[in-house]
């Protein structure tokens, strides 16, 4: 399993930054490879991707949501295994710093040597500076979700709180 990291500085105000990435219909807009998230409910989606001509459908759980801090995630289903969190600091009114950590195993020999050459590294870097670009150039989410998911919630995987 390999962990990439990537931080990026955005100039929009923490709560943008952070409802914008609860948009998860959006990615597309900015992920290379990402062909549709579906959002399921609050704490599934449903994701699309091609990458390297290969198509593969998978579904995600967000385990722990929080406004403005953090939304992290695993797969549930398909053949990519992976899980991450994004985490969202508040640097100044008009600046935040995003950091994307996710935990990779690729599940194929492809999948491998394009892990061990850094390329999935090289995506998840251009993905991050995509999201800066477009939600710099926006100024303003496009929709927003400021709802809590807990971790440890109903079925011990998390749980949809109310709407803060």
């Amino acid at each position: 399993m390999s962990t990439i990291k990537e931080t990026v500085e955005v100039d929009v105000p923490v709560h943008t930054a952070y409802n914008q990435w609860t948009q998860f219909e959006e990615f597309p807009n900015f992920m290379e490879g990402v062909e549709e998230v579906r959002q399921l409910d609050d704490r599934h989606n449903h994701w699309t991707t091609k990458i390297g001509g290969v198509r593969r459908e998978f579904d995600t759980e967000i385990v722990d949501q929080l406004a403005d801090e953090r939304v992290t995630w695993r797969t549930t289903s398909g053949d990519t295994h992976q899980r991450g969190s994004v985490r969202f600091e508040r640097l100044d009114d008009t600046h935040t710093r995003v950091e994307l950590v996710m935990d990779v195993e690729p599940s194929s020999a492809v999948e491998k040597a394009a892990d061990m050459m850094g390329t999935i590294d090289r995506r998840v870097k251009g993905d991050m500076k995509r999201f800066k670009q477009y939600i710099e150039e926006r100024g303003v989410e496009s929709g927003a979700w400021r709802g809590r998911v807990e971790p440890g919630g109903p079925g011990g995987t998390g749980g949809a709180g109310p709407i803060l």
